[in-house]
């Protein structure tokens, strides 16, 4: 058990304050030119601004259940729960996204199933309690977004079960 002055001790020690080096700096003076001659070096235009990859939209068309095609765009790195709540989309996803439900079911179309990683054991754990399961069915939260996903279309499932309301 420690005491109070090793305590103390080790406080000094690690908190304590240290002496700067005061060393001169020179300044230079430059100029534009000068920061437009040094970006053009690193292959930079000034002032340019690329997207970032999260910038990039990837759009997805979601089957509802009445069969009605809605396309939406979602941000690459969102997952499809994710898209569908903010386009108001009706999936559940009873769970947040967490991985302990079914409610986010998704039936995804041939020409994108095989695009996609293969599902975890805890992700087909979950599937096995999904109503209407089919070879090409997975869960929205676990179906995160990349350029190469672009067009994705995902059908909603005739129903829903949610174990923890009985629904």
């Amino acid at each position: 058990m420690a005491t109070r002055s090793m305590l103390k001790s080790l406080t000094k020690t690690v908190f304590a304050p240290r002496k700067a080096a005061l060393t001169p700096i020179s300044f230079r003076p430059f100029s534009v030119s000068s920061m437009v001659r040094t970006s053009a070096a690193h292959n930079v235009e000034p002032n340019a601004t690329k997207p970032t990859t999260k910038d990039t939209r990837v759009m997805v068309t979601f089957v509802e259940r009445d069969g009605t095609k809605r396309t939406v765009a979602g941000k690459v790195g969102q997952n499809l729960l994710e898209v569908a709540h903010e386009h108001d989309i009706d999936l559940e996803g009873a769970c947040e996204g967490s991985l302990a439900c079914s409610t986010c079911h998704l039936i995804i179309a041939n020409e994108f199933y095989g695009k996609l990683p293969e599902p975890s054991d805890e992700e087909n754990d979950m599937l096995d309690l999904a109503f209407g399961l089919t070879e090409r069915s997975r869960l929205g939260c676990q179906i995160k977004l990349t350029p190469e996903l672009d067009g994705i279309t995902a059908g909603l499932p005739a129903a829903t079960r949610n174990i923890q309301t009985g629904k």
